[in-house]
């Protein structure tokens, strides 16, 4: 068996142009967020503490708790909204196709008995109320020519529903069952997002012409509006009320942050306090989602950084959660004492994790750099992506340097890094053949080797590197120097080989490949050690060994991640499923039974295994 002992947790997946809905449940302290196809439940106390829910078969747009705590709605880019539980377990209650396109709000009454959801009817209906355990509609909502970004349920008595979005328009709609009342046209640009005071007296919009509305929560008359003084200079693209209806919370693409004190009327509302202002930060500093819960003020920017500032000390330095938003394709660890964790992801980023801490910092790669595969020693970090270019980024006391790079010609496949060598000396395959790097990445040697190359490695001495190929066959060469001395060919796979990895004490190595196979193979006598690993389901995508060499973990597109003990048979694997939705994508022991992982889903995670 394998535990999940931590997640490393991705970040809220954002779009720039648009804002991001994030909730939550005043009573749990957590919040809701949506990354790809994954719903993610997280704490504000224990941001450690993730749960996240992936039953969607489409990217996830939005996700609300139910008034009571004990539901949740999830909608996603198909029109599809998911209401389940979140006790013992993800249960489902039911799943509505609500909308022809995308759903970009939705929204609980207060009494939880019906759900209004908006976005993209695809030229249709753009807004949609629905009784929640039934699916039956509550109402018809005409008056939309495009897109409805967002929409807001009056928490009180008699209800209404609000929406806005891309034709400029606030409608405002009686019921149940809905009809509609009256439209304004006070913005000139997309109105991003609409919200009830939590009295219902009042609601107010934030839109791209840089203003917010205030407006009338029983007639829907508009009665003020945001003061432009010390006001937004970009997009308004989220708005959130203060639990006691005083104060609101506006993110901008300005990169700000501002708290308004709002006039009991409604016709004024003035800044208080500007909470964070990156001035001349790159357009990842635009912020584009926030919320207030109950003394907690949250922001989250387009990068996907969450900021978590205290309501009774504003000037006090938010505490930041930050992680990957793509899909994670590598990881290192550094150290078995230190229990630090690199991973990078598709888009450029690079994060440093330390165990039972979380996020540590994170060093984004500039020119639009995609990571495809990443190593490391303790003083610097080695990675190729999808052009020709190696990169080297010194470690100085654990933090990063400033990386350079050379051209080796080729688009790398994969690369290894000598660990115990003196001059630390660096393997990089491509498609027919293998580059030679020493120190500050200079190029040894360019070897073409005659046939069609998938992956490689080098011994952590230096002194041996095995190149597979397309025709699953294993090249083992001595290396000397600048040049490589062919020792041996060993045929066992019957696909393309896709990972190879020496073991720690340099007796062993291991082999994946795209049929599903993993080997075990003895280092001196070259003979198969272990066999018979054909539990996966498909492709090997990495593998990983433990320190003592005891063990060898595989990772895979199936989802799974299978740990072997090379001194028993293969069917004594411990097998964790779904560790990753989307697919496995990295493997690397923390220490003799810690596991950690990593995949599509732009989460880390580490599992612990049952000692012997």
């Amino acid at each position: 068996m394998a535990k999940l002992v931590e997640t490393f947790a991705c970040v809220p997946s954002t779009e720039r142009g648009r804002g991001i809905l994030i909730s939550g449940d005043p009573k749990s302290h957590s919040i809701l967020y949506c990354n790809g196809r994954s719903v993610l439940i997280r704490s504000l106390r224990r941001p450690q503490d993730v749960e996240v829910y992936g039953e969607h078969g489409y990217p996830v747009t939005v996700a609300r708790y139910s008034p009571n705590g004990e539901w949740i709605a999830s909608a996603d880019v198909s029109g599809t909204v998911r209401i389940w539980g979140t006790h013992n377990g993800f249960v489902l209650k039911n799943e509505f196709r609500v909308l022809a396109g995308r759903i970009d709000d939705l929204q609980w009454s207060s009494d939880g008995l019906r759900i209004a959801a908006s976005g993209d009817g695809k030229g249709k209906s753009f807004v949609r109320a629905f009784v929640w355990d039934s699916g039956n509609t509550v109402g018809d909502f005409d008056g939309h020519s495009r897109r409805v970004l967002s929409c807001a349920f009056k928490p009180t008595r008699p209800f209404r529903i609000a929406t806005c979005g891309e034709d400029f328009l606030v409608n405002f709609y009686d019921g149940p069952p809905f009809k509609f009342h009256s439209s304004h046209r006070e913005h000139t640009n997309f109105v991003n997002c609409i919200r009830f005071s939590p009295d219902g007296s009042k609601f107010i919009t934030g839109s791209s012409d840089k203003k917010g509305m205030i407006y009338d929560g029983k007639t829907g008359e508009k009665i003020g509006e945001l003061a432009s003084k010390d006001g937004h200079e970009g997009s308004i693209y989220a708005v959130s009320w203060s639990p006691d209806g005083k104060r609101v919370l506006t993110v901008s693409a300005d990169k700000s942050a501002k708290v308004w004190d709002i006039s009991e009327d409604g016709s004024v509302g003035s800044v208080v306090k500007t909470l964070i202002s990156f001035g001349s930060g790159g357009a990842e500093s635009m912020l584009v989602g926030c919320l207030w819960q109950n003394d907690n003020l949250i922001t989250v920017s387009l990068c996907g950084t969450i900021c978590l500032f205290a309501e009774d000390d504003f000037d006090k330095p938010p505490l930041q959660l930050s992680g990957h938003t793509k899909n994670v394709t590598a990881l290192a660890v550094l150290g078995t004492n230190q229990k630090t964790i690199l991973s990078s992801s598709y888009d450029g980023l690079i994060v440093k994790w330390v165990q039972g801490v979380g996020y540590c910092s994170k060093l984004q790669m500039k020119d639009g750099t995609k990571i495809k595969r990443l190593v490391a020693n303790e003083n610097s970090i080695i990675l190729s992506g999808f052009d020709n270019k190696v990169w080297r980024i010194p470690l100085e006391d654990g933090e990063f340097g400033d990386a350079d790079h050379i051209d080796i010609g080729h688009q790398p496949l994969d690369v290894s890094i000598a660990v115990d060598s003196p001059e630390s000396t660096v393997l990089v395959s491509y498609d027919s053949g293998v580059v030679l790097l020493k120190g500050h990445i200079e190029i040894l040697s360019k070897i073409e080797l005659g046939f069609p190359v998938a992956a490689s490695a080098i011994s952590p001495d230096g002194r041996e590197a095995i190149v597979g190929g397309q025709d699953g066959k294993l090249h083992v060469y001595s290396v000397s120097g600048d040049s490589l001395k062919e020792e041996a060919v060993l045929e066992k796979h019957r696909g393309a080989i896709t990972v190879i990895r020496y073991s720690p004490d340099l007796t062993m190595f291991t082999s994946g490949d795209a049929n599903r196979e993993a080997v075990v193979w003895d280092r001196e006598t070259k003979q198969v050690k272990l066999n018979n690993m054909v539990f996966h389901t498909a492709r090997i995508n990495s593998m990983g060994w433990s320190p003592d060499s005891k063990r060898v973990a595989t990772g895979s597109i199936d989802t799974c991640v299978i740990v072997y003990e090379v001194d028993k048979p293969a069917s004594s694997r411990t097998t964790v499923r779904n560790a990753h939705l989307g697919g496995v994508n990295a493997v690397s022991f923390i220490d003799d039974f810690t596991v950690a992982s990593s995949g599509e889903d732009a989460c880390v995670r580490s599992w612990l295994l049952d000692p012997p």
